[in-house]
């Protein structure tokens, strides 16, 4: 099964992510399929980029959303 959830990148207390598909049973940082878009929480307001229509491709073909990626398509 394909997940859509974040990936964490960036150092120690500055965290930014990537939005991934990758496979439920992979690790949080593990190898992913592909690059949905990128969060950046520490910035004022949070900076968040998603491709919608890669998003759209993915639901397609059945992946399932985070909760927190859900949320973030809900906000935009």
């Amino acid at each position: 099964m394909l997940k859509i959830r974040l990936s964490r990148k960036g150092s120690k207390k500055k965290p930014s992510y990537r939005i991934v598909v990758i496979e439920k049973s992979r690790a949080r940082d593990g190898r992913f399929i592909e690059v949905l878009g990128h969060y950046d929480p520490k910035k004022n307001p949070s900076n968040l980029k998603l491709d919608k229509e890669k998003y759209a491709y993915w639901l397609a073909k059945g992946a399932q959303p985070s909760d927190t990626v859900k949320s973030f398509v809900k906000s935009n």
